[in-house]
Formats: C-alpha cells, structure tokens, sequence
C-alpha cells in the first residue's frame, strides 16, 4: 500500500501518552496509520520530524478575524495566514464584526469569505442580543458552532441583553445542544469605575486594568452558573484572567453544572506590572492580573477548573494602540492585541520550565477545545479515519520575538515582542496538506475550510 504522506521519525504526543521514533500515514485528507516509523506505509511523499515532536492539530476557539467590516485590522486570509505559520490548524472566529454575527445571512457572509480566503479549518460563534433571540433556533440551523454574549462593554459596543433575556437565550439554547459562552465581566461595575477613574484624572495604562476589577469578572461568571444550572444550558467562560474567576468555575463544576472555560497565555505569562512596562500595547479586557491572581490561575489550570487555552487574537492598527505613545492617555487606546504566532512557543515554554507536560499542553490546546464546542474526534485527535491535522514543533528551539513585524497578521502589536521562548513550530498539516513549514507558509488562500458542526 502506498499513501499520499508520511512522516516519520519524531515523537508522537497526544493526552494519553507519547510514543518515540514514531509518524503519521495520509492518505487524502484523511490519517490511516499512526505508529512506529518503520511500520507505517511507503509513501508519495515523505517529511522527515528529526526526532521533533508531532500532536494533533492545535484549535484556537477563540480569535478575532475581523472579517467581515473590519479588514483594515485583520481578515480571514491574514488571520489564518499568522494561525498556518503558528501552528494552529483550526480557529474560530468571535461575532463581534461589522455587520455583527447575529442572523443566518450574516453568518453565511462570514462563513463564505472564509471559505475564499482561509489558509486553515474555521468555524465562527453567533452572538446573543436583546434583538435576536427568536433567531436562535435558525443560527443553530446555519451552522454556527456557539452562540456568545457580551456581559459588558467590549471593542464593538454589543450591548448585553437583559438577564431575564439571557434566561430567555439560555432556554433556547440548551434545546439546540450547543454551547453558550460569555465574556464575563459585570458591565455596571466596569462603567462604574471607568467614569470614577477618568474624573479623577488616572490615565495610565495600569488605571486601566484597575478599572475593570477581578470582582467584575468573578461576579458575572457565578451570576452566569446560577443562570445555567437554572436552565440547564451548557456554558463557557472566555478568557478567564484571574484565579477568583477560575475558582468560581471550579465550584460550578463541583455543582454539576456543564461549565467549560478557557485561559490565554498572556495571562499566564505576565503580570501587570507589564502595563507598567510596555504601556497600552498590553491593554486588553479582561486586563492582565496582579501575580498572586496569576498563581491562582496557573493552579486552577493544574487542577482542571480550565480546560482550554485560546488567545483572544485581536488585531489593531498601531494608532489605535497607541504605539507611538504607549503611556499616552489610556481612554484614547483600544484593547486587544495579536497571539495566533506566539501561543504555542509560549505554552512549549512553559513546558520546557516544568510547569506543564507535553500531554497536558495537548490537551488543553488542541484535544479539550475540540471536545467542548463538538468538533471532536475531527479535530485535535490523531485517530485513524479523523482529519489529517496536526503540528510538528521543535521543543528545544529557543529564540527571541525581537521584532513583531516578522508576524503575518495584518496588524502586529504585541506585548511578546521582545520575549524569549522555548518551542516553536516547524511545519502545520492541515486535512493532509502542508501549510506551513521551514519558516514559510506554503498553502494556498482559500484552502481552508469550515468545520461541521
């Protein structure tokens, strides 16, 4: 028998184990054999891991594409295009773009442009309004994988809907079998302390991040497990940035409420002082925490209260960051910056310092996302008849951000530039095509494709 692709001599890493000396067979889009080098097929064509290590593909479930309205920051093509180059073999995209995503039509715009113009596998949340729910039923029918709702102020102002509203979308939603995630920050204690913060004239990056309290993010995740085990409606907490809000997962878990969460690397790797560091180019909503909340977080990740780690990928030009002036007043900057190239160095870094295995980092950023918005074993598995999706990273490869125009996103900022990591990765394999490899990206726009859910 001979196959389209097989690669061979690198070490395969999934949650259950690892396996040395070992590759992938494909033929088609399809993976048929996973095992030891000298035991799988003969091949057309051949890659050669070098003793690197192979784990399924990794699922970003949350980035911002800006696709469609917004393409001046980003778009569909450039946003798969840094996913490709980083790694990262399927990515979903947040609703929160111009039109917003909160009707079929609007959905299948989105979905088409990607369809012309992706570099890997996509998929896309819907979001919840005051004026769509009686929409939900019909955006499940679409396609969407989720649905999403804005708890407080956000980039694009999508204003919450009532909590008798989200009771309402709740209901609904837990007829349809999918998920519903929050960006889980209490609203009135945001605009609270933002309009406290700008009279008393603190306009610094770092009065930004105290603006928005962990007691905004730790209220509106319990308000929201109180909500779901109420209606039953299986829930998700985006970007977790603090151990509290972590805990409060943690204890609706123990509840037996179908809670999932998500963490990002940037708040496992920094503190706030790099608000006092770099300025507004880290300002981003949730902020980045204090050090002992930090800590808290990395338990919570340890024990299990979150399951995935996503980057909240959110490209701005470098006006609306600031960057000339990054202490400048901080009211003036946007929030967000970009992480789809820096997410699996940083997570092999943390790999490399002992604070994670191999096994778990696949887990929680390929396997575990796939699992909780239903596109598994499709994706983030390397099983025998599943999508023939997967990344080789080299684990030992240390390196330097030194400029952040090197990335492949339309627009760049990030507060990584300047950092060192561990890891990188050398070649992305998507539905058995090459993507990405020896520091290219080689697949072509339009090649990606939506996942169906």
């Amino acid at each position: 028998m001979t196959v389209d692709l097989v690669v061979r001599n690198g070490t395969v890493v999934t949650p259950a184990g690892r396996s040395a000396d070992a590759g992938i067979a494909i033929d088609g889009e399809t993976i048929v054999a996973v095992g030891q080098s000298d035991q799988l097929p003969t091949a057309d064509r051949e890659i050669d891991a070098e003793g690197n290590v192979i784990v399924p593909g990794i699922v970003d479930c949350h980035i911002h594409n800006r696709e469609p309205g917004l393409e001046y920051k980003e778009d569909w093509e450039s946003a798969t295009r840094a996913a490709a180059a980083g790694g990262v073999t399927t990515v979903v995209g947040m609703p929160n773009t111009d039109p917003i995503i909160d009707r079929p039509e609007h959905l299948q715009l989105k979905f088409d442009r990607g369809e012309a113009s992706a570099h890997v596998d996509f998929q896309s949340y819907v979001v919840v309004t005051s004026d769509n729910l009686s929409l939900i039923p019909d955006l499940d029918e679409a396609g969407a994988l989720g649905y999403k709702i804005f708890l407080g102020s956000t980039v694009g102002d999508v204003p919450p809907p009532t909590d008798g509203e989200i009771l309402e979308a709740m209901e609904l939603i837990e007829g349809t079998g999918k998920r519903l995630g929050f960006h889980e920050e209490n609203g009135e204690i945001v605009d609270h302390y933002t309009t406290q913060f700008k009279a008393a004239g603190k306009n610094e990056p770092i009065d930004f991040a105290h603006s928005r309290p962990v007691i905004a993010e730790r209220e509106a995740i319990e308000r929201m497990l109180t909500f779901a085990e109420e209606t039953g409606a299986k829930v998700h907490m985006y970007h977790v940035s603090s151990g509290s809000g972590a805990e409060a997962v943690a204890r609706g878990k123990d509840r037996g409420i179908d809670v999932t969460a998500e963490t990002c690397p940037h708040y496992l790797w920094f503190t706030e002082d790099v608000l006092r560091e770099k300025g507004n180019v880290a300002r981003i909503q949730p902020p980045i925490r204090d050090a002992d909340q930090r800590d808290r977080l990395w338990t919570a990740l340890q024990s299990g209260a979150i399951d995935c780690i996503a980057t909240d990928h959110a490209p701005h030009t470098d006006e609306e960051k600031l960057v000339d002036d990054p202490f400048g007043n901080t009211w003036d900057a946007i929030s967000g910056f970009v992480g789809l190239e820096t997410e699996v160095p940083a997570l092999l870094t943390f790999v490399d310092q002992g604070r994670l295995t191999l096994e778990e980092w696949v887990y929680h950023h390929a396997t575990r996302p796939a699992q909780v918005w239903g596109m598994y074993p499709q994706k983030g598995s390397l099983q025998v008849g599943t999508d023939a999706d997967f990344t080789i990273v080299d684990p030992e490869h240390e390196w330097t951000l030194e400029d952040r125009h090197t990335l492949h996103s339309k627009n760049c900022v990030t507060p990584f530039e300047g950092e060192t990591f561990t890891g990188k990765a050398t070649t992305t394999v998507v539905r058995g095509e090459v993507v990405y490899q020896d520091g290219s990206v080689v697949g072509e726009s339009g090649f990606g494709t939506r996942v169906d859910v």
